[in-house]
């Protein structure tokens, strides 16, 4: 069944006098299903190159404030906006967010049409008017930042977030913060992979540094258990270097379960069933 959406190209304004800018992310919002999502790039080298002047940690921080700001606003989608009636577009919302003046960050008008998966349209929206435009050396596709919103939305829809928290793994000798993490008996981690890399070396690279913080983490007094959210690579001539670094993570000390991306949905269904029966909800 498609839903109607409407969605916004995120652009960075670097001079609003001489008003040129630069495609950095897409928002799109689909009210009926409740979702409002973006994507936005953290790679700020074609930047620089078009603006010299680019400070590249203020850029970052530009981009992680507005994620932010919309996982705010999918929070409001099931809360407030309930009551007091939805946004009539993607737009609406992000001038809440960032008001209509003078700042780097500048909205497109909308456009939209029906998708039967918003999500989809969204990747395929930011592949269009911002990956399309990178040099091939950026286009190292996704971080581990990217890959945890894949796990991330279906959690959300289940209402199981609010029960994550940061839990540090502690060592005599090393220790370890997980973003994301939720005790039942006993801690259960949570880490967001992405082997999306630049080359099959620094994909094998990862996963040994993987192994060897596992390996370092085995001795902790608490009991734990890994779950390693993988985000594979986009392009094919990559998959063996991937399928080795599989092999390498399958070493890891500790007890551990592999979760790939089209197994989300079904994980996101466990985790809501550990916790509630932990929680004693129905």
């Amino acid at each position: 069944m498609k839903t109607r959406y409407s969605f916004s190209v995120v652009r960075y304004v670097h001079d609003v006098v001489g008003g040129e800018f630069v495609n950095v992310g897409v928002a799109l919002y689909a009210p009926d299903e409740n979702f409002i999502d973006a994507w936005c790039t953290n790679k700020y080298g074609r930047l620089s190159k078009l603006f010299i002047s680019v400070d590249g940690d203020q850029f970052r921080s530009l981009m992680s404030f507005l994620e932010t700001r919309i996982d705010d606003a999918r929070r409001k989608l099931e809360g407030e906006f309930q009551f007091s009636g939805k946004p009539k577009d993607i737009l609406e919302i992000l001038h809440k967010i960032v008001p209509k003046d003078d700042s780097s960050l500048q909205f497109s008008q909308p456009g939209g049409g029906l998708a039967t998966d918003p999500k989809k349209t969204l990747r395929e929206l930011f592949e269009r008017y911002v990956e399309r435009y990178s040099e091939k050396k950026e286009h190292a596709a996704r971080d581990d930042k990217e890959v945890w919103k894949i796990f991330r939305h279906p959690l959300e829809q289940r209402r199981v977030t609010k029960y994550l928290q940061p839990h540090m793994i502690v060592t005599n000798d090393y220790e370890y913060e997980f973003e994301h993490a939720w005790k039942n008996k006993q801690w259960r981690v949570l880490e967001p992979l992405s082997f999306d890399l630049e080359n099959g070396h620094s994909i094998k690279d990862k996963a040994a540094k993987w192994l060897g913080r596992a390996m370092a983490l085995q001795n902790s007094k608490e009991e734990f258990k890994l779950y390693l959210l993988l985000g594979k690579p986009m392009r094919e001539e990559l998959m063996q270097a991937y399928t080795k670094a599989e092999n390498i993570l399958h070493k890891i000390p500790v007890a551990k379960e592999f979760v790939r991306e089209q197994e989300a949905e079904s994980f996101a269904n466990s985790v809501q069933h550990e916790i509630e029966e932990h929680e004693g909800k129905p």
